[in-house]
């Protein structure tokens, strides 16, 4: 079964009425997770975010981990918030001073996460939660375990149709993503000539989940045409 959005995205299965709002946090620790997107106004979950936060020099740098020092200012995660944020100067507006947000900030946030993505699938292999090689996807794609797909975009074609057509009889849905080359992955990784990689579910891909999400906000996880039949 192939899951086109990453997990997080789907559609709710019961839809607020129209005129109700997101449900009060529970807890205070529930509420302490939430902020408000400083372009919509919208309060959401930290993980749907982008934290950024003010430099010595006044430019605003992104905090993905949100570790830095510094009064947060936070953007859905989406390369149209962030482009919002900085074209309208919302950064200084919510700061209440003069910040410097670069025209390509977007930019910048999707390849901070691209990296964030790839060091993940070097931890979930030494982790045990990675396994790569047509063989090996296959077997682990068999036991429905396997969470995401990633694939080498440059990889042959023929070979991909064939673990594509694995994925659509996996027990689990798996969430595909085609956005790395092959010489990304195998710097990751550690490893030479690397095209098919299986992510397992598990304790070990919770940060993978989340930063996932948050890349799809910025550009597709894996061309249309992949899921097009072959000739």
């Amino acid at each position: 079964m192939i899951q086109t959005s990453p997990p997080g995205l789907a559609p709710l299965d019961h839809p607020p009425h129209e005129g109700e709002g997101p449900p009060p946090p529970a807890t205070h620790a529930e509420a302490s997770r939430q902020r408000r997107d400083i372009v919509s106004g919208e309060v959401m979950e930290e993980d749907r975010l982008i934290r950024f936060v003010a430099g010595p020099d006044g430019q605003v740098i992104p905090d993905l981990a949100r570790k830095l020092p510094g009064r947060g200012m936070w953007t859905a995660a989406t390369r149209e918030a962030v482009a919002t944020a900085a074209k309208k100067n919302l950064f200084s507006r919510s700061a209440k001073a003069k910040l410097l947000a670069a025209a390509d900030l977007a930019d910048h946030v999707e390849s901070l996460l691209r990296n964030r993505l790839l060091s993940g699938l070097g931890l979930a292999r030494k982790a045990g939660a990675l396994t790569c090689g047509f063989e090996a996807v296959r077997e682990a794609l068999a036991t429905g375990r396997v969470r995401f797909l990633v694939e080498a975009f440059d990889g042959a074609s023929d070979g991909r149709r064939k673990v594509l057509a694995l994925v659509r009889n996996s027990p689990q849905p798996v969430t595909i993503v085609g956005v790395f080359s092959q010489a990304e992955m195998g710097l990751a990784l550690g490893l030479e000539n690397v095209v098919h990689t299986a992510l397992l579910a598990g304790r070990s891909t919770e940060r993978w989940v989340v930063d996932i999400d948050r890349l799809a906000g910025f550009r597709p996880l894996f061309p249309e045409t992949w899921l097009s039949p072959g000739p």
